[in-house]
């Protein structure tokens, strides 16, 4: 595959940002922004967050990671990025990269130089950015918490959300009118291509929708936008969900938003009449759907639910081209 020249900007948190990030340098030469959720509030990013007040810093540090250069250098500083500490003293859990950022940050006092500092440290073609410029949290209603499976919950909290065993209806963040980070309305504009997804769709995704400046960038964008569908239904926050669903969702949450193209795994095999389904709920968007083979398999071809760095490249590339 040959790669393009273009400017990619992908929105997203934890694992599946990671692996959009890693496909998005197979995909383009030019740089590759990331955009990173702010409302981590377990493990070390939690515990520093708490501490030191600042923006958590673990899915920052883990697209960070994700875009050091593929070689041997740049290997060797992402296995320390990476590193997390043992033992059972205060330092046990915490990741070597949050303890960096959390440094950085505390010496220069913003969040966003600590990030760009890193960055060239470790030769990072492009940035990663904070969605916005301080910790949000993320609210949730929940039904199936009481008997009466009508009577909503307010459940507060990233990982509470994450974790619940009732069904998400909505989510929301607090503060509900957050300042965005004016890199980040910067660098969607002059995106060619701009992803949003895959990952944890209440806690990941949504977020970003959830901010009003963001949705704006992305309408007026002249860029391509692609939602970039998840394998599978996550246990507890989008527990049964169907691939219809998480397309519903992004669309309860965010009706304004334009999107061109839902990219999902072909492994899901939908019949015609769910395709049909499933068109209709992209058009709410203003989206086609496509459908690709981007999973990562075992030896039976089985997915293993997580997306193949190399296949989804191809089928950007293949997106692209056809646009």
């Amino acid at each position: 595959m040959a790669k393009r020249n273009c400017s990619v900007v992908s929105l997203g948190g934890g694992h599946g940002l990671y692996q959009t990030l890693l496909a998005m340098q197979k995909f383009t030469d030019a740089k590759v922004n990331a955009v990173v959720t702010v409302a981590d509030d377990g493990g070390s990013s939690g515990r520093i967050r708490k501490e030191l007040d600042i923006i958590p810093p673990g899915d920052l540090r883990m697209a960070l990671a994700a875009l050091t250069p593929e070689d041997e250098e740049g290997n060797s500083s992402r296995d320390l990025l990476q590193h997390r500490f043992g033992g059972h003293g205060a330092l046990a859990g915490h990741a070597l990269g949050n303890l960096i950022l959390a440094g950085l940050t505390e010496r220069s006092s913003d969040m966003r130089q600590a990030l760009d500092t890193l960055s060239t440290w470790l030769r990072v073609n492009g940035r990663v950015m904070p969605v916005c410029l301080e910790p949000l949290d993320l609210e949730a209603d929940v039904g199936g918490l009481d008997d009466d499976p009508r009577v909503m919950r307010t459940v507060r909290g990233q990982v509470a959300v994450a974790t619940t065993p009732g069904v998400v209806r909505r989510v929301r963040l607090q503060p509900t009118h957050p300042t965005v980070n004016p890199d980040v309305l910067e660098a969607i504009a002059e995106a060619d291509v701009i992803t949003l997804g895959p990952g944890s769709w209440f806690s990941s995704v949504i977020p970003h929708v959830l901010v009003p400046e963001i949705v704006q960038a992305i309408n007026a964008s002249k860029a391509m936008v692609v939602v970039i569908l998840n394998l599978s239904p996550e246990a507890g926050e989008t527990h049964g969900f169907t691939t219809e669903r998480h397309i519903h969702v992004l669309s309860q949450h965010a009706p304004d938003l334009h999107v061109d193209v839902f990219l999902a795994d072909n492994y899901i095999s939908p019949t015609e009449g769910e395709r049909t389904h499933l068109r209709r709920a992209a058009n709410g968007l203003g989206a086609t759907i496509a459908y690709y083979d981007v999973h990562v398999a075992d030896a039976a071809g089985v997915s293993l639910n997580k997306h193949d760095p190399d296949k989804l490249a191809s089928a950007l590339e293949d997106l692209y081209t056809q646009r």
